[in-house]
């Protein structure tokens, strides 16, 4: 929306980089079975703008766990105006900890 961009008509990359967290807790969460705490976030780049009007696709794939934390690897993709071929635009990789109700590093379930 344009209340999400900066004077050039770009979207925010706090923004982008918020939807790549959401999709990155989806996976963790997924496969911690319960809650997650994003941790560290490593190797964010920009590789393009993101305009107004363009439809942002979030890709996630989990590369690593740990014992109680998962590396999800994480791309964002656009269709220019909802036309043409897609274009990547942003990647990163974010480390997620399983955490218990009181926010506490709990161990992965087994796989």
């Amino acid at each position: 929306m344009p209340a999400d961009t900066n004077p050039a008509g770009d979207i925010f990359g706090g923004w982008i980089m918020s939807l790549m967290d959401l999709a990155a807790g989806v996976s963790a969460g997924t496969r911690a079975k319960g809650r997650v705490a994003t941790a560290a976030v490593s190797n964010l780049s920009f590789l393009r703008p993101v305009k107004v009007g363009d439809v942002v696709c979030v890709y996630t794939d989990v590369v690593r766990t740990g014992r109680t934390s998962v590396t999800v690897g994480v791309e964002a993709w656009v269709l220019r105006r909802n036309q043409g071929e897609r274009e990547r635009v942003t990647f990163a990789q974010f480390v997620l900890v399983a955490v218990d109700e009181h926010g506490t590093p709990r161990p992965l379930p087994l796989a």
